[in-house]
């Protein structure tokens, strides 16, 4: 993230939030590899042969980023965290679709395959996930950001440092101790059944 031109993204960022035409045309070279490098490293956590591929997470998460004209960016920081969060909505979003057409589909005694079974368990555990971050969030904002950064977003310990302005030394510790926090939540009886 280092080499992205940060004083024109930021001019840019901050003409397209006041709808000053032509900043999101030229917004958009701009930041296209580091979006897509962050989707591309959370593609690479899933299993093979899973649906959703890094240009399709890149395209929806572009979309969407195109529908926030109300918020006032900050700087190149401030987009990539939203970014980051953009693509947990994305993938949430995507896991409760999923659940939600296989429960239809069991109502109508369709049976599923192996494959399904793991693909529902990596739904439901995106969406345990997320529930788990909400309530961390209103614990700890920035462990829960860590979190997001590090899981959603697939980025390392310096580059969350950069993005929230601490040391990745604090990065570290946020990091274990949410994951401490978060393995005790999901480890509670009923934590990952979502109805």
């Amino acid at each position: 993230m280092n080499d992205l031109p940060e004083e024109e993204i930021t001019f840019l960022l901050r003409a397209w939030g006041n709808g000053q035409d032509g900043a999101l045309e030229n917004l958009l070279p701009l930041i296209h590899g580091e979006l897509r490098a962050l989707a591309r490293r959370f593609m690479q956590r899933e299993r093979p042969g899973h649906t959703l591929q890094t240009t399709a997470l890149l395209n929806e998460a572009y979309l969407r980023l195109t529908r926030t004209r109300d918020i006032r960016w900050c700087n190149r920081v401030h987009f990539f965290a939203v970014s980051a969060r953009i693509v947990r909505r994305i993938l949430v979003d995507l896991a409760r679709s999923k659940r939600d057409r296989k429960r239809r589909e069991a109502e109508c005694q369709i049976a599923l395959d192996e494959q399904a079974v793991v693909s529902r368990e990596r739904l439901t555990e995106v969406l345990a996930i997320d529930e788990a971050l909400d309530r961390l969030a209103s614990l700890s904002p920035r462990q829960s950001q860590v979190v997001e950064l590090r899981y959603f977003a697939g980025l390392n310990e310096i580059e969350i440092s950069e993005i929230l302005n601490i040391s990745d030394r604090t990065v570290r510790q946020d990091w274990n101790l949410a994951r401490a926090w978060l393995h005790r939540e999901l480890s509670r009886p009923g934590a990952a059944t979502h109805s």
